[in-house]
């Protein structure tokens, strides 16, 4: 049976290991976007991984979701990264930088632009915004002459996170951020070529990695999706026609991998596993969901043919998951109240496992 800790070749890369640090978003970044030197801890503290996925990066002043985080949008912030990059490699890793859009999923408190999406319907729920959490306001509706441009502004990013250092990218294509959104039965409520039937809402996302692969090249880009997923109020009412045929346009990109979270039946994903020909990332577990991928979640999907798996919130408090995966040490529990609150109490504070007499 294969093993998390068996090497695999994942595009141009080379991993130790099948374990991905998921991507989390840490609201840690500078004033502009800018990452800093206590990211380039963090990130080179857990470079055992097989591969990192970076948090959340904006392409684009539009495409910010949450104050604080990172952007790759100016040539300041592919400055700041360099450095991120290089501790990472330095201890051996290797890093690809998520782009997510946020799309509808944001405000103008944090970002001056009134948020953009598909269509003219608000996200469920409140967003995060310098003043702390207000309800998601209505966005504007692309003009349709105006998604292309959104669709490029992944690629753009891209070459800025490659020029950065890093080793690919992870379009976001999850969790009800842009590409979600217009992939929704719900949120994507257009009649021109970017809405209603299934070939028309996969466009975007298809247009958006297509770009972005060839800008950088397929086998540094990734795409992360979220089948069935709730977030932020979307709705997938058509799973089993508008995934297949998503997988069958991306896969003649001949990408890294696609990375599937488990936010929908088994039934499904095993469906989808084999729909694709290429490199299988999988979550085993909803993000922020009651349960973390742990070692037996970990082996159950590798055994049905995953072949990453996606580990995050347990990455948080354990920098050296992958040791203590392979030895069966404890995970040390993490303090939820860190995720968001800046600085570097519950960012840099967890250590190593120490062993006792």
């Amino acid at each position: 049976m294969t093993s998390l800790f068996d090497r695999y070749e994942a595009g141009d890369l080379i991993l130790p290991n099948r374990v991905v640090m998921a991507p989390m978003t840490r609201v840690r970044a500078a004033a502009g976007g800018l990452a800093t030197p206590s990211m380039a801890t963090y990130y080179a503290q857990r470079a055992t991984a097989g591969l990192i996925v970076s948090e959340g990066v904006q392409p684009s002043p539009a495409g910010q979701s949450n104050p604080g985080t990172p952007g790759l949008h100016t040539d300041e912030q592919v400055a700041s990264w360099r450095p991120v990059t290089a501790a990472v490699h330095a201890n051996g890793g290797r890093i690809f930088a998520q782009i997510m859009h946020g799309g509808r999923v944001s405000h103008p408190d944090t970002t001056g632009l009134r948020p953009v999406g598909p269509s003219a319907v608000p996200a469920a729920g409140e967003v995060f915004t310098p003043s702390g959490p207000q309800p998601a306001p209505v966005p504007r509706a692309l003009e349709t002459a105006e998604v292309p441009e959104h669709a490029r502004s992944y690629a753009e990013a891209a070459r800025r996170a490659v020029d950065a250092g890093f080793d690919g990218v992870e379009l976001h294509g999850a969790n009800g951020y842009l590409i979600s959104q217009f992939l929704s039965s719900n949120a994507n409520l257009r009649t021109d070529r970017y809405g209603g039937s299934v070939a028309n809402r996969i466009r975007f996302a298809v247009e958006a990695t297509a770009a972005t692969a060839d800008a950088v090249g397929g086998a540094r880009t990734g795409i992360r999706l979220s089948p069935g997923g709730t977030f932020w109020g979307v709705e997938e009412n058509d799973v089993l026609e508008l995934y297949p045929a998503l997988l069958r346009e991306l896969s003649r990109l001949e990408l890294a991998y696609v990375h599937l979270e488990a936010t929908v039946d088994e039934d499904v994903l095993l469906e989808l596993r084999r729909l694709w020909p290429g490199t299988l990332v999988v979550n085993p577990t909803v993000p922020m969901g009651p349960k973390q991928t742990g070692r037996a979640e970990a082996d159950h999907w590798l055994g049905l043919g995953a072949d990453l798996i996606g580990f995050g919130r347990a990455f948080i408090a354990n920098p050296d998951l992958v040791e203590r995966l392979r030895t069966g040490l404890p995970l040390a529990p993490v303090d939820e109240a860190t995720y968001y609150q800046g600085g570097d109490t519950g960012y840099l504070t967890y250590g190593a496992y120490q062993h006792t007499a």
